[in-house]
């Protein structure tokens, strides 16, 4: 159960509507997630959902090179929601389920090509150490180039934002849908 109300297109206000709807007619198709929380702040949800759509569907990353770091984002962050979702996107392009089994485990996958291993490398260190090594980063500039390797930087960090937002207001899984992991430990004030 979520920790605030999730806006529905009868509740919201004119400004919060003209977003949602905006939303649904565009890729995404549906509204779920972060943004049904975010909806309470309609420019905050619009600039949000903008820059999501950017990150996710219009940078110089391939679709299975964005879902890689999407996923080892979502594990890393403890995010059960934003893992369901990029796990059922993964399986959608063809990402092996021994690549997912091993992201889930936070393992380095088996079978990687060199610039998919290179990606689950530099979203790892990210998500760890909040940057990435000399080599990890040399080898992402040499493979990628300056504008990837800034985008993907910029991907880490808005899924790591997108777990944060899911996991702080309890956005629950769809109906039916299980967790891989359970949520983190909150702390105790």
């Amino acid at each position: 159960m979520p920790r605030i109300s999730l806006p529905t297109p009868e509740s919201m206000n004119a400004d919060q509507r003209l977003v949602y709807d905006k939303i649904v007619s565009g890729r995404r198709g549906k509204i779920q997630g972060p943004l049904r929380a975010v909806l309470h702040s309609a420019e905050l949800a619009d600039r949000w959902q903008a820059l999501g759509e950017l990150l996710r569907y219009n940078t110089s990353l391939p679709p299975r090179l964005s879902e890689l770091a999407i996923l080892v984002t979502g594990r890393a962050c403890q995010s059960p929601f934003e893992w369901y979702a990029h796990r059922v996107e993964a399986e959608k392009i063809g990402i092996a389920p021994s690549i997912l089994e091993a992201l889930l485990a936070q393992t380095l996958p088996t079978g990687l090509t060199p610039d998919e291993a290179a990606v689950v490398q530099f979203a790892t260190e990210l998500n760890q150490f909040r940057s990435v090594s000399d080599a990890t980063y040399a080898d992402a500039l040499t493979r990628f180039g300056e504008r990837t390797v800034v985008e993907l930087t910029a991907l880490v960090g808005y899924y790591t934002m997108v777990a944060m937002t899911l996991n702080a207001h309890e956005i629950p899984l769809p109906e039916g849908v299980a967790a891989a992991f359970a949520l983190p430990q909150k702390a105790i004030a």
